[in-house]
């Protein structure tokens, strides 16, 4: 083996890490997405809190979530922590789901027009 490889062969190594590290936390973020879409709608249509707290547990382990109120509108942030190259790197996700007014029907019928 030639000395050129025995250092080029090193740094593809740390790059192709860091490459898979940068994966996994891609894939980290569109599950911590995924799971405050799912708690935002759960908490806008009345399931209680913890319970959207237990589906973002198992959507992303780890993962720590907040909801938020403003009117109708109900947010949820689901942050989470990956780590690449043995850094944490603290991401992100918000999503909001519109509740029900109280005024308004869960279930809407369906209007059917004949021509």
């Amino acid at each position: 083996m030639s000395a050129e490889v025995a250092v080029a062969l090193p740094t593809v190594v740390v790059v192709l890490v860091a490459c898979l590290g940068g994966i996994g936390a891609a894939v980290a973020l569109g599950r911590a997405h995924d799971a405050a879409a799912d708690a935002a709608r759960l908490v806008a249509r009345g399931d209680p809190v913890e319970r959207a707290r237990g589906h973002v547990a198992s959507a992303a382990p780890g993962a720590s979530l907040t909801i938020s109120r403003s009117g109708d509108l109900v947010c949820a942030v689901v942050n989470v922590t990956p780590t690449v190259l043995g850094m944490p790197i603290p991401l992100s996700a918000r999503s909001c789901a519109l509740a029900p007014s109280a005024t308004e029907s869960p279930v809407r019928a369906l209007e059917v027009r004949t021509a």
